[in-house]
């Protein structure tokens, strides 16, 4: 059994973002995902370049320029783009249709890193990875869905599988970069490069203008801004931290864990019920995670 560093940071950062979301439901999501999104990704930004200033200093690591176009174009497929079409698919589908394509996450990246980073899986690892899948299917469905015409719902998850798989692509084309130095201007830099996409998408679908004016109304800002850097400062470090330090198919497999802490946090803060399907999804999943790492051979 392994259970190293990257397993440690992928683990925390499905914590961690579980623990933002209960936050952001708590504060009664008084903000449009788009606006929440660009908020949370420049807050992000703010603090991870002086971060890397602090513990990396001025000299920023030691790419060619094809290792930071691949930077750059991860940023924006994997945040902006990903992140557009995200949002396009929960106002066609709604959240629950749109969470059980979200599971397609981990076979994504685990058919990438495959493909391109030379990982494999296991027989082991695979009956793990199946346990967490169904166990976060039994957590995200629903019986009584939101009744959608038969040509959205298919538009819908289109978008949704397109936005799953444009993370997953990635975060697996940038894996082998992170592994080396200048870990903290990396992905500071990969963000910044999400934000400008997202700004220029925004521009194009003209709706730039109506975000800011947005983001300009009074609220209560103190709940929106320690769950956004719970959720998008922290928890990024900790999510490519864990890409950085074991494989993609063990760090992607722990990532998808996040599901089951959100459903667990909500029953204890928020008093939202857990029927017996769910909580033996639950169940299922924790023990998939448990087979999966057991029989994973990842760095320390």
């Amino acid at each position: 059994m392994t259970f190293g560093l990257g397993e440690l940071f992928a683990l925390s950062s499905a914590i961690c973002w579980a623990t933002a979301i209960i936050l952001f439901k708590h504060s009664g999501e008084t903000l449009s995902a788009t606006a929440l999104n660009l908020f949370k990704n420049t807050l992000a930004t703010f603090l991870l370049v002086p971060t890397a200033l602090v513990i990396e200093g001025f000299q920023l690591p030691q790419l060619d320029v094809t290792q930071w176009v691949i930077v750059t174009i991860s940023g924006f497929i994997g945040i902006a783009l990903s992140d557009t079409w995200y949002f396009l698919a929960l106002r066609k589908v709604g959240a629950g249709n749109t969470a059980i394509v979200s599971s397609l996450y981990s076979p994504f990246v685990i058919v990438l890193s495959v493909l391109f980073l030379n990982e494999t899986l296991h027989w082991a690892q695979f009956i793990g990875f199946s346990m967490v899948l169904l166990g976060i299917i039994l957590v995200t469905w629903q019986r009584n869905r939101k009744n959608v015409d038969a040509p959205v719902l298919w538009q819908g998850l289109a978008l949704a599988a397109g936005a799953v798989f444009l993370n997953a692509v990635g975060v697996v084309m940038v894996k082998r970069i992170l592994e080396g130095d200048g870990f903290f201007w990396i992905i500071s830099l990969r963000l910044i490069g999400g934000i400008i996409g997202s700004i220029g998408l925004l521009l194009i679908g003209q709706k730039f203008l109506k975000v800011v004016h947005e983001l300009k109304q009074p609220r209560d800002w103190r709940i929106l801004i320690i769950a956004s850097i719970l959720g998008t400062y922290i928890s990024m470090i900790l999510w490519l931290s864990g890409y950085k330090y074991t494989d993609a198919i063990i760090a992607s497999v722990l990532n998808e864990t996040s599901v089951l802490f959100i459903v667990l946090f909500a029953w204890i803060f928020l008093k939202e019920e857990v029927n017996r399907r769910r909580l033996a999804g639950v169940v299922l999943a924790f023990l998939g995670v448990l087979v999966f790492v057991y029989n994973s051979g990842g760095q320390s």
